[in-house]
């Protein structure tokens, strides 16, 4: 059997992806896909990507809307823009640090 790799990007992460207009923050890391095989048969079979890297669960949005995506990181890029996102469940989970933009979570009160 076939070890996971070590995901490229790491929680907190900005990131956008490679061809569609949409950036977000990473959440959790799949070490190879685990989302449902009709969520993979949606794709079209010419740009399904490989299921044996990460994936990546993001806090994401576009022009329009914010939403929660699912991408696997041959997908993705690091976002250079320094721009706040403004998904409402972000700032539930993360503290951004002003200084370089980044984001870190937070402290659960359990802690």
């Amino acid at each position: 059997m076939k070890k996971p790799r070590l995901g490229k990007y790491t929680i907190g992460q900005v990131v956008r992806h490679r061809i569609y207009p949409f950036r977000g923050v990473i959440f959790d890391v799949d070490p190879v896909f685990a989302n449902t095989d009709e969520w993979y048969e949606a794709i079209p079979e010419e740009s399904r990507p490989n299921k044996d890297q990460p994936f990546y669960h993001l806090f994401a949005e576009n022009a329009e809307t914010e939403y929660i995506a699912y991408v696997s990181e041959q997908n993705l890029l690091p976002d250079e823009s320094g721009e706040p996102l403004r998904h409402p469940q972000v700032s539930e989970v993360f503290e951004r640090d002003e200084e370089d933009g980044s984001y870190r979570p937070r402290h659960s009160v359990l802690n």
